[in-house]
């Protein structure tokens, strides 16, 4: 816990909230900025397009043999963390169920920074964990997105529908997956399986993505502080909600790898890695995918709680922990 308030505060300062902050502070001063509708589609559209391009390159190099049940297990993973946001976040009172499905989304994303995080903490514990664990991310991190963008559009059908009988959930499923936000990830995907882009990933997507992404942010924060009357009063609910999320997730990754270490031997430092990619949230994809696909979400519920609280709780206290009780295992 003594690590906990440090990495508040360095959260706060990171480009990704720190954007963020700016563009809500910019916009409440009354600021006539604004960022024309067609530079937006393109940041977003590289954005989207970008991550994909690394969770496919990532798939490609790792092994698909041995990656098949730990990347079941992510893919699940994924999925039922979207789902517990919907059945407990979003039956609190006062939340916005798009707010609550968003949310569940950037906690069934991966952050990046967590994940690095933890590799070079293994291997100072001396835990050992397969090479290609680090590439489970794109596996946890695209179903968690895909899943968020999906209920939240079946929810806003059958909520302008009126009646749920006769909404038809699999033409809004298709829909959420044509849409221009996911079709961008999953072109990424396709093209990072299938191609060598690693020269054009390096040379352009990489290096430009972190000043696209703080540009989007800007533009999310001002739209945000159009929105902060609908936070004050449900404020509270998404700090609780990012405090133990993380613990949770962890923990239910951390059992499914023990059942994964049952079946195949995969291993005790494999399942921290497992454990720590569910207990993280994203800052980088997350975002411009949920802006794209959830436009009605409000962008400081849900970044705000991944970023200023879930991700200190990830790093200060899921990472020692999963740490600890992999070397407990190990000794005994």
């Amino acid at each position: 816990m003594s690590d906990f308030f440090p990495l508040f505060l360095k959260q706060v300062q990171s480009p990704t909230l720190g954007f963020l902050i700016g563009g809500i502070i910019v916009a409440s001063l009354g600021s006539q900025l604004k960022i024309p509708d067609s530079i937006y589609k393109f940041i977003t559209f590289f954005l989207l397009l970008k991550v994909g391009l690394s969770g496919g390159i990532a798939i490609r190099k790792s092994n698909l043999a041995e990656l098949l049940l730990p990347a079941l297990a992510a893919v699940l993973l994924g999925i039922l963390i979207v789902l517990i946001a919907q059945y407990t976040l979003a039956r609190c009172s006062g939340i916005r169920f798009v707010d609550a499905v968003a949310t569940g989304g950037l906690f069934g994303a991966v952050s990046g920074s967590t994940l690095a995080a933890v590799l070079p903490q293994l291997d100072t514990a001396g835990i050992k964990y397969e090479a290609w664990s680090a590439a489970l991310y794109p596996f946890m991190d695209i179903p968690a997105l895909v899943t968020a963008i999906v209920v939240a559009s079946i929810y806003v059908g059958r909520k302008a529908d009126g009646t749920s009988e006769d909404v038809d959930i699999w033409a809004i499923v298709k829909d959420s997956l044509q849409s221009s936000a996911v079709t961008a990830l999953l072109l990424g995907v396709a093209l990072g399986i299938l191609t060598k882009p690693e020269p054009v990933y390096e040379s352009f997507f990489s290096p430009l993505f972190r000043g696209f992404l703080s540009i989007l942010m800007i533009i999310m924060g001002m739209e945000a502080a159009q929105r902060m009357n609908e936070l004050r009063k449900v404020a509270q609910w998404f700090a609780i909600y990012a405090l133990i999320a993380p613990i949770l997730h962890g923990f239910l990754a951390f059992g499914f790898g023990l059942v994964i270490h049952q079946l195949t031997g995969f291993s005790i430092g494999g399942c921290v890695v497992l454990a720590v990619i569910a207990a993280s949230s994203s800052d980088i994809s997350g975002p411009p995918t949920l802006r794209a696909g959830i436009p009605s979400a409000n962008p400081s519920a849900y970044i705000g709680a991944s970023t200023a609280i879930g991700t200190p709780v990830a790093i200060a206290i899921c990472i020692p922990l999963f740490i600890g009780i992999a070397q407990s295992m190990l000794a005994t």
